[in-house]
């Protein structure tokens, strides 16, 4: 008889811990449940946040574009705006100096890309359908002599002056060259020879200045034949003729370079043939500061 009360009281206890293991089973999903979603709220807060902190961000940035914009083309049209302007413009805001700066390098980098569209020459417009383009020329970083040429657009694109020296084949790079469709080319060209002729110039002028001991015997108005005159230094010092020639005019290089002397056997010997590739490849006034630091010449 107790054996029968026995089961049905086990048979309880059973089912209430099982009950007892749902209901804590259940109690911890709902924990997870209510941490996923308060975990959720504050993300979605936060992004909120961060949305809101963009826009107000993105309004700011178009009032400060507007208004830049605004006091750009105030710029443009006066050139030099005047503080109350600026004020007017943004209402009094302490921020207007910053607004104008930013406004003075805005219209600084678009001059300065114009000015690399049109390949770095200054343009200026003349009197009449013409433009006048200089083209500046410069030697190892020293700025020299400024050419400029007039050219007239109408109808047909011609050059009606110009300063450019009468050595320079302007007359074939225009026949040659199609300025009516890319003028910029012809402009490249023409300063390709330009700076290759100063260049030159500039060198001989240092080989004068620097090299006392090295005497120029001949050149011409184009400096595409350099003579020198040097002393070889050796058992028995001789003199000798260093002959560069510029075949190619668009270069500050020479393209062939000869000696001669007494000394038949200097020509072909080693030493001439090393400082001959020097000579080719180094502009001549530091060549000759190598060349008698060598000891190849006095």
């Amino acid at each position: 008889m107790a054996d029968a009360m026995e089961e049905p009281r086990k048979d309880v206890l059973v089912h209430l811990n099982m009950l007892e293991m749902k209901a804590n089973h259940l109690a911890v999903k709902q924990q997870e449940v209510w941490q996923v979603k308060v975990g959720r709220e504050e993300q979605l807060n936060a992004t909120l946040q961060a949305l809101i902190i963009k826009r107000d961000q993105l309004k700011a940035e178009l009032k400060a574009n507007t208004s830049l914009q605004n006091l750009r083309t105030l710029l443009d049209k006066t050139n030099a705006p005047c503080e109350r302007d600026v004020e007017d413009m943004e209402n009094g805001s302490e921020n207007s100096q910053t607004l104008l700066l930013m406004a003075r390098h805005t219209q600084l980098k678009d001059l300065l890309h114009a000015h690399h569209l049109i390949g770095g020459y200054n343009v200026l417009l003349t009197k009449g359908k013409g433009v006048c383009v200089s083209i500046a020329t410069a030697y190892e970083g020293l700025y020299l002599e400024t050419y400029n040429l007039e050219i007239n657009l109408q109808c047909k694109i011609r050059i009606s002056r110009h300063n450019i020296p009468p050595f320079i084949p302007l007359e074939t790079m225009v026949k040659q060259g199609n300025m009516q469709t890319d003028i910029r080319a012809f402009l490249d060209t023409l300063s390709q020879y330009l700076n290759a002729y100063v260049g030159r110039r500039q060198q001989l002028h240092l080989v004068k200045e620097i090299h006392n001991s090295v005497q120029v015997m001949e050149s011409n108005a184009l400096c595409t034949i350099l003579v020198l005159m040097f002393t070889v230094p050796g058992e028995k010092a001789r003199a000798a003729l260093c002959t560069l020639e510029y075949n190619d005019h668009t270069q500050c290089l020479p393209t062939r370079v000869l000696i001669e002397s007494e000394d038949t056997a200097l020509a072909s010997s080693p030493q001439w043939k090393k400082d001959q590739a020097l000579l080719l490849e180094t502009p001549v006034h530091r060549a000759l500061v190598t060349l008698k630091k060598k000891g190849s010449i006095a």
